[in-house]
């Protein structure tokens, strides 16, 4: 196992740089997720690590040694790729054996490695077959055993589960959190899932355009988001995101609607935004509370999903979702009042994005 270090690691391809200085230390046996859409650098952050793209400027240190200029092979890591990458003509003993034999290790060492491996993943019967005869979970299991027969001290992961169906990737997170339990092994993920950021990771690592939006446990970046770009990222249905205009220290003008007054001040622009998670608004029976806030609105979409529902409405011409209780079910149309607490909501600074802390009185 190893600690890992990033040290202001940037990559530029020409002029155009994708990854900005970003700062990182991650802990001995730290399952560490990187999440964010498309393009934000989080899977060219990954291959830096794995000695897969060079570094343009920084540092990357495993164990506290340096290793920009280490080839990957002598890192001492094992990567599971997102088609994983089998070798067709191979058993799942060869696949798994591969990179063994490849390092000269002994015929009964490697023996002993790949069924201890297949014993972890539930391998053990499928080690004569090849991999069109398994399914999707089980080559992917192949993949992360063909990592684990390794020993390394960094396990790499590059959105291994997007190839999978949502029930199978729901069983493979299971199967991933009880590995990680068991070895212990220092672990970088990398998805744009937040549904596996959240429940797999230690500290969630929230990536924008290059940068680090956020490091925080995932309670931390869904009850606490540093910006508006975090709150929306993080969260289905999105954070609902309601403009509003603060008047005095404590009075805050929200969606147009009758001055409302702030329970703790905040130090900010007059422009605010005001961003609720979907579970915190319902649709009303009374407005009591000091700081409650209640708005008219028109119900447009209901999801029912079983253990709750889904509804999204229009608030004074705001999108608006909501998730409440299976046996409430409103009809499309119908105009109804929503209810929410500003002491369970969030205040962002319209222009900067960032989360807005308050101030003593």
């Amino acid at each position: 196992m190893a600690t890992v270090e990033f040290k202001r690691l940037t990559k530029r391809y020409g002029i155009v740089e994708v990854v900005h200085a970003i700062e990182l230390t991650i802990a001995d046996g730290e399952f560490i997720v990187l999440v964010g859409p498309s393009g934000c650098g989080k899977s060219t952050t990954l291959r830096m690590l794995a000695g897969l793209e060079d570094i343009s400027d920084g540092q990357i240190l495993i164990n506290g040694r340096v290793v920009n200029e280490v080839e990957s092979r002598d890192r001492d890591i094992a990567m599971v790729f997102q088609d994983y990458a089998l070798y067709p003509h191979m058993t799942v003993y060869g696949n798994m054996a591969f990179s063994l034999r490849y390092r000269s290790v002994a015929r009964p060492e490697i023996d002993r490695r790949v069924r201890e491996a297949a014993e972890i993943l539930a391998l053990s019967p499928y080690l004569d077959r090849y991999p069109r005869e398994l399914s999707g979970g089980q080559r992917q299991r192949v993949a992360m055993g063909r990592a684990i027969v390794r020993k390394p001290q960094v396990f790499l992961f590059d959105e291994p589960l997007s190839n999978l169906d949502a029930k199978l990737r729901g069983s493979m997170r299971v199967e991933m959190k009880r590995l990680h339990q068991q070895l212990g092994v220092t672990t970088v993920y990398v998805t744009h899932d937040q549904i596996e950021a959240m429940t797999l990771a230690d500290r969630v690592v929230v990536m924008n355009a290059g940068h680090i939006e956020q490091i925080g446990t995932p309670e931390e970046v869904y009850h606490a988001p540093d910006s508006m770009f975090v709150a929306g990222f993080i969260g289905a249905p999105t954070m609902n995101m309601i403009p509003a205009t603060r008047e005095g220290s404590e009075g805050l003008r929200l969606a147009n609607a009758e001055l409302i007054r702030l329970p703790h001040p905040v130090a900010a622009q007059s422009e605010l935004i005001v961003g609720v998670r979907p579970e915190d608004v319902e649709i009303a029976t009374d407005a009591s509370g000091a700081s409650v806030v209640v708005l008219p609105a028109t119900i447009e979409v209901v999801e029912p999903l079983g253990a709750d529902t889904l509804v999204f409405a229009s608030m004074v011409g705001h999108p608006m979702s909501l998730r409440v209780r299976p046996d409430v079910r409103p009809q499309r149309g119908m105009s109804v009042q929503l209810r929410f607490d500003l002491e369970r909501a969030h205040l962002f600074d319209a222009v900067t994005g960032k989360r807005l802390a308050a101030v003593n009185t």
